[in-house]
């Protein structure tokens, strides 16, 4: 499968942003991450003082057919019930994304069952769920394939609309089993380490989880180096979808935010097709799901919050987009010492 480039971070506009954050009235270092985030954002952007009006957050909906075997609190019932909730806009995404000015883009990507049509809603279905990674591989890679090339062309389809910044969100009975057995494939990190309890499981639940997951690595043997392979041996459709959208975004210069663990696993599959997306990565929250700080730590990131989430949907990177939009607007409307009049000679 082919994926679009993925430009390089601009060098003179970081230059000239870090130039800017030393002339600002206040200083120099006095925000912390607030200004390095803002340079990043001027790399990424290829601007040296980014504006990110224009806000979205890309929901990626599928199921999992490996919650027959009991690894959720919820029966997968529930995605297509809490799609329509969305869509309605009464999930915490939707109250949140509305705080923020950012629009809901809803994408049925492999939802088990037929939704109706309804405004904000994208039908790109490529299976009715994935299969049982219990017991086969989760995916052929016609449908993985399939699956990122539906986020290539909703984030193309988003930016030609106006794009600044982009949340990843997802909804999926079971994701957090192929999330986690996506990130012990490719960072090494133990099963136990990873999984957490998703939804809620109790201690045999999560002990259940954790002995399935390590089953299905040691049956299906994913290649850590292929992201491919563990995509479509323990993977989802929405994870594919989201990686898709991550590549596609840093391929149009919008950053992306992440969201929780399921994200981040998408976020581990998309660098590992296309290594030159790692920088347009922004953490948006550490979720209580174990395994997220290995993502983060596997990517080279820092999460911007810390509020022990872990609902998923795109929620804990929306509301990081008030940070990001923070540093952005500090960089760019903060008067600089010339032009306030203010001596920036220490006496």
């Amino acid at each position: 499968m082919r994926f679009p480039l993925i430009p390089p971070i601009d060098e003179d506009s970081t230059a000239a942003a870090r130039r800017r954050q030393q002339e600002l009235t206040k200083p120099a270092g006095s925000l912390g991450e607030l200004e390095e985030l803002s340079v990043r954002l001027a790399g990424m952007t290829a601007t040296p003082r980014p504006r990110l009006e224009r806000k979205a957050v890309i929901l990626m909906a599928a199921d999992h057919g490996v919650t027959r075997e009991g690894v959720s609190a919820y029966p997968a019932e529930v995605t297509p019930q809490m799609v329509l909730n969305i869509l309605h806009g009464g999930a915490a995404v939707n109250v949140l994304a509305r705080q923020a000015g950012a629009r809901v883009m809803v994408v049925d990507v492999g939802v088990a069952a037929d939704l109706p049509p309804v405004e904000g809603l994208l039908l790109r279905k490529v299976a009715y769920g994935t299969r049982n990674l219990a017991v086969e591989p989760a995916m052929i890679p016609a449908e993985a394939e399939a699956a990122l090339e539906v986020g290539l062309a909703v984030v193309e389809a988003e930016c030609e609309r106006g794009l600044d910044l982009v949340a990843t969100g997802e909804m999926g009975i079971g994701n957090t089993t192929a999330s986690a057995a996506i990130v012990a494939a490719i960072s090494g990190a133990s099963v136990s380490q990873v999984t957490g309890r998703g939804t809620g499981l109790d201690d045999g639940g999560l002990q259940r989880k954790v002995a399935l997951i390590e089953k299905a690595l040691a049956m299906h043997n994913p290649d850590p180096q292929d992201a491919m392979d563990v995509l479509c041996k323990v993977g989802g459709l929405e994870i594919a979808g989201l990686a898709g959208v991550i590549i596609g975004a840093a391929s149009r210069r919008v950053p992306v935010v992440l969201d929780g663990f399921i994200s981040g696993a998408a976020a581990l599959v998309a660098v590992g097709l296309v290594p030159q997306a790692r920088p347009y990565l922004i953490a948006g929250h550490l979720s209580v799901e174990g395994g997220h700080r290995v993502i983060y730590d596997t990517l080279g990131l820092r999460p911007l919050l810390d509020l022990d989430l872990r609902l998923g949907e795109g929620s804990g990177a929306v509301l990081a987009f008030h940070l990001v939009e923070a540093a952005a607007r500090t960089l760019d409307e903060m008067a600089t010492f010339s032009e306030a009049g203010v001596s920036d000679k220490t006496p």
